[in-house]
Parts: structure tokens; C-alpha cells; sequence
């Protein structure tokens, strides 16, 4: 099992409970690719670099999960499709 980490850039244009709902939705995608999740840490509002879709901010998580290499493919995947979610990136966390 590899560690991997999923870092989730969502709309600051949705309810709280919305955002929650694409935190928890992302984190049923891992599970469901056979991935086990080990941590979510909410970096809370932040300002994006540039404009995306027209929004200046963002909420950041990034959610930590064990899973094997095939797994971060069908996570992306999924993700790429979902509403509320500006940018994403799954990668590989090195064993220090």
C-alpha cells in the first residue's frame, strides 16, 4: 500500500454543509476504489493565485488515504466530474 494525498480546491460559493458534502462524497470515492482514508485536514478560506471559474477563493482540504497504485487514477476520475470542485490533485506522499 502506497500513502497518497488529495488536495480538493472547493467553490467558497456554497453552503457549509454542501462543501461538506464534497468532502464526504470525495472520500466515499477513495473507499469505493479500494483506498482507505486517514486523515482530512480543512485548511479553511484562502485566496487562488488566479481566477478561477470567475472566484476569487477557495476552500482547501486535503485528505490523506492508503490505497494501491491503480487507486488515485479512479479517484481522479471521479473527481473530475464533480460540481463545486475548482482544481484537484492527487499525489504520491514520499515514505520519510
Amino acid at each position: 500500500m502506497n500513502k497518497y494525498e488529495l488536495a480538493l480546491v472547493v467553490s467558497a460559493k456554497i453552503e457549509d454543509d454542501a462543501r461538506t458534502a464534497v468532502v464526504e462524497k470525495a472520500k466515499e470515492y477513495i473507499t469505493r476504489a479500494g483506498g482507505s482514508v486517514t486523515e482530512v485536514e480543512d485548511w479553511g478560506k484562502k485566496r487562488l493565485a488566479y481566477e478561477v471559474q470567475k472566484m476569487n477563493e477557495g476552500y482547501y482540504y486535503f485528505i490523506q488515504f492508503d490505497a494501491e497504485s491503480g487507486v488515485p487514477a479512479a479517484v481522479e476520475q471521479d473527481v473530475r466530474i464533480m460540481d463545486n470542485v475548482l482544481r484537484f490533485l492527487c499525489v504520491r506522499k514520499d515514505e520519510a
